[in-house]
């Protein structure tokens, strides 16, 4: 079983950060961004590769790439960060206007996350219970969509939240302007793991990837 990896406090530079918005002033910060998708759009209309999984891939990708956002607690309550965090994700079931909460095991390799999401995606399209897959694993990150109207502010309120460290996406509806394409992307972090700073710096990676989608093939 895959444990979180507690951090050294005694070189952790936001140990101080971490204490303060973790048992002192607890609170979670939401931001939404539109996210340039123009290019990632142009390769996927020449491919037969699904939109969804392609943003769910790039946003993984980031979160994989920095520890505050894999941020856990021990069972003692002291930080820690997982080795690895894997994308958990809604699929609509239009005919009962419900929708089922599954995941997929992360893969740096973008065609092995993508064959092995879509078959996770078919599988659960005809679901009828909420979890088809059971419990989602504990280092699962949600990702949502909400792919009938364009946003440009979201934010969740999560009652009695302040043990979930992971962060929460949730994806609109693109809109066409000045002939670019647009993807509103809200992300919800608690404070004791990220700072604006670590935020900003997993959008610019969201939207490197979006920018020079080599990895879509």
């Amino acid at each position: 079983m895959i444990l979180p990896e507690p951090i050294h406090l005694e070189t952790w530079t936001r140990r101080e950060t971490f204490d303060y918005y973790r048992n002192q002033v607890p609170c979670t910060y939401a931001i939404t961004v539109e996210v340039d998708v123009t290019q990632l759009v142009a390769v996927l209309r020449r491919t037969k590769r699904k939109t969804y999984i392609a943003q769910i891939w790039a946003i993984a990708n980031a979160v994989n790439r920095r520890r505050e956002f894999r941020m856990a607690l021990t069972d003692a309550g002291a930080p820690a960060a997982w080795p690895i965090a894997h994308p958990a994700f809604t699929v609509f079931d239009a005919a009962r206007e419900t929708f089922s909460a599954v995941w997929s095991q992360y893969d740096a390799d973008f065609a092995t996350f993508h064959e092995r999401t879509a078959k996770v995606l078919a599988d659960a399209a005809s679901a009828s219970t909420m979890f088809p897959l059971g419990e989602l694993p504990p280092n699962a990150f949600d990702v949502s969509s909400i792919p009938w109207t364009h946003f440009t502010g979201f934010s969740l309120q999560i009652d009695e939240g302040t043990r979930h460290l992971l962060p929460i996406f949730t994806i609109g509806r693109h809109i066409e302007r000045d002939e670019r394409t647009f993807m509103p992307l809200a992300i919800q972090v608690h404070h004791s793991s990220a700072d604006g700073f670590h935020t900003a710096r997993l959008i610019n990676d969201i939207q490197d990837l979006m920018a020079e989608p080599a990895w879509v093939r």
